[in-house]
């Protein structure tokens, strides 16, 4: 196997990725805006575990926000539109007390510039700016930002805790910091948007139980006239990021004919768009995966067969395909000589692309290093395998890197879990492939970016039917004889931690594995989760009272007994989705029952570690866990 370590040796030979890389790597971006002739974006560092707001412009780069803050919305714990650019900046959403913020550009314009991508006169440098406060209402949160030029005022989704509830309104906010209710009354609100001349109101809502990749409306409101639904009332159909084109007409991703497709509700019902899913399932706000044109034609991305790919549609339906070498795409913006997005590439690390419009040609401006040479990068490989019922799944298989011919499978599980796992370097899995493991990324049913009918498979069905996926892709590999069928782990954080304790309860064949903040106990769960999971867990798997057997058979620390094999769990200390609590009584349980049982508590985490120490702690421990168990 060369300098590789084989599974069942320990250590960490000079030249292998490390898991201290790994866990540096994991930087990542989000929320571009093309805006006061450059490009605004979020960029989350896992040193320093905060996100901060970048500005650039001919090629300068400056972080706008001092040391103390962060940019992310906890707007239904998930966040997402955490900023937008204004003509005075940016405004942005701390972390810490979860209020809005304006700071300068740390540039200056001698004449004016309009926002959205309008070039102006030369930039020149400019002080320091502090951010000021816009808002001062503790017990609000804000998100999904954009600010409406001819309303001279921020468009947002308010999240308030007050004694009655938790409420969520749009409302509009000044630059003087004024506020104004402008929708309430549904239980959930995304993708506020405001035509370019503010005659326009076009948003998504939702009530419960509903979830927003079930069920949403499409609703506009022109002038101060009265709400009407477009599309949604009384059907099963999502919808999201709605969008005004230049031209005022309005667009949306509508999941009605069975993929999210881009629909234009002022053009009759036919649909743009081949049968693709054209963005994930919408679990933080502020997601941007398809752009209308200016002239016509859409900006697009969308899944094929797993893989993302951009695609600029003409306005007469003729596509072209752009940066072909990534194979994820979001965040998407544009301005009158580039297309922006943030990419993911099998080989590289999260990159802010701008793409020239004329030529296709592709610019790096920030991320995308290529961390490790293409020989050492075990690269994804698309499968999918027979579930039974003549059902089939989906996966990114990538190979051991060693001389075994079947070396062991660590087999990863997304959460969510209606999440997908992407045909991206993720730094974590040439950790275990440079070290003898295979792995696979499972999409089982229930993933989204396969169309609404494999998504929906989930409902009633979680902690079984993964399962049932779980052991058919081990099967399927060791069949193809690709892995060991005797040495098979599964891993998975929060709904994934949930499905691997399901499946070392249930499936056979397990040799160990490890449970991230993961649920053991849904019902304990249910009783103490935020609104806007409040009822996810009576879609996921059924009526409490009703279908109490079916939630004793699919509680991990009920079926505790029924575990047989060793198992790692990593938790940390503030999380409030899953509590320690939670995992401490599985540990216990475990124990109770003679099994060898590792657990580590990280004080200062939350529900998904940020730390890059402790995410390099967990890599570490988790091999030595499954090394000794190969001995």
């Amino acid at each position: 196997m060369g300098d590789a370590v084989a599974p069942g040796a320990h250590g960490a030979p000079s030249g292998l990725w490390s898991a201290t890389q790994a866990a540096a790597a994991s930087r990542d971006f989000a929320e571009l805006h093309a805006a006061h002739g450059g490009l605004l974006w979020v960029e989350f560092d896992p040193q320093q575990a905060r996100c901060g707001l970048f500005f650039q412009r001919d090629g300068v780069r400056r972080e706008l926000t001092p040391p103390a803050f962060s940019v992310r919305s906890r707007v239904y714990e998930y966040g997402g539109g955490a900023c937008c650019a204004t003509p005075d900046g940016a405004a942005f959403v701390n972390e810490t007390d979860q209020q809005l913020y304006l700071v300068g550009c740390a540039v200056r314009t001698e004449t004016a510039c309009a926002v959205n991508g309008a070039h102006g006169a030369p930039y020149g440098p400019d002080v320091d700016d502090a951010p000021r406060a816009l808002t001062a209402r503790p017990h609000c949160r804000y998100g999904d930002l954009h600010y409406v030029a001819a309303w001279q005022a921020l468009l947002a989704v308010e999240e308030s805790h007050e004694p009655a509830g938790v409420i969520h309104r749009l409302v509009r906010i000044g630059l003087d910091g004024a506020r104004r209710v402008l929708v309430e009354g549904a239980d959930f609100y995304a993708g506020p948007q405001a035509s370019s001349d503010g005659a326009q109101l076009a948003w998504i809502e939702w009530d419960r139980p509903q979830q927003p990749w079930t069920a949403t409306r499409l609703c506009r409101r022109r002038g101060d006239g009265a709400e009407q639904v477009l599309a949604g009332a009384g059907a099963d159909q999502s919808l999201q990021q709605p969008r005004f084109a230049a031209d005022g007409r309005l667009w949306v991703l509508s999941d009605g004919e069975g993929w999210w497709q881009p629909l234009c509700l002022d053009a009759g019902p036919a649909v743009h768009g081949a049968p693709y899913d054209h963005a994930p399932a919408p679990w933080q706000l502020g997601g941007c995966t398809y752009l209308p044109l200016a002239g016509g034609g859409l900006l697009l991305s969308r899944f094929e067969q797993g893989f993302g790919v951009l695609i600029e549609q003409g306005a007469a339906g003729g596509e072209r395909r752009l940066a072909g070498e990534f194979s994820r795409f979001r965040g998407l913006a544009a301005d009158a000589t580039h297309f922006y997005c943030i990419a993911g590439s099998p080989t590289r690390l999260p990159a802010v692309l701008a793409i020239e419009r004329q030529t296709g040609a592709v610019q790096l401006l920030a991320g995308g290093e290529q961390p490790l040479p293409a020989a050492a990068i075990s690269r994804p490989q698309a499968f999918d395998y027979e579930t039974g019922a003549g059902e089939r799944a989906h996966g990114f298989f990538h190979a051991a890197q060693g001389g075994e011919a079947l070396p062991p499978l660590l087999i990863f599980l997304h959460g969510g879990p209606t999440s997908a796992c992407y045909p991206v370097f993720d730094p974590r899995i040439p950790f275990w492939t440079q070290r003898g493991f295979a792995v696979a990324d499972l999409n089982y049913r229930g993933s989204s970016g396969y169309g609404r009918a494999y998504r929906q498979r989930l409902q009633g069905e979680w902690g079984r039917i993964e399962v049932e996926d779980i052991q058919a892709a081990a099967a399927h590999l060791a069949a193809q004889g690709l892995v060991d069928a005797t040495r098979v782990f599964v891993r998975g954080a929060s709904a994934g931690g949930y499905s691997a304790l399901c499946a070392l309860a249930c499936a056979s064949g397990l040799r160990g594995g490890a449970s991230l903040y993961g649920v053991s106990d849904p019902l304990a769960l249910r009783r103490a989760t935020h609104k806007f999971e409040a009822d996810y867990l009576d879609w996921l798997i059924g009526d409490p009272e009703r279908d109490a057997a079916r939630y004793r058979e699919r509680t991990p620390l009920l079926q505790a007994a029924r575990i047989r094999v060793p198992v790692i769990f990593f938790q940390g200390g503030l999380d409030a989705v899953v509590v320690p609590a939670q995992t401490e009584s599985m540990v216990a349980a475990l124990r109770r029952n003679g099994l060898a049982v590792e657990y580590r508590l990280y004080p200062d985490e939350r529900h998904g570690f940020r730390q890059a120490a402790h995410l390099a702690e967990v890599l570490e421990r988790e091999l030595a866990f499954y090394v000794e168990l190969l001995r």
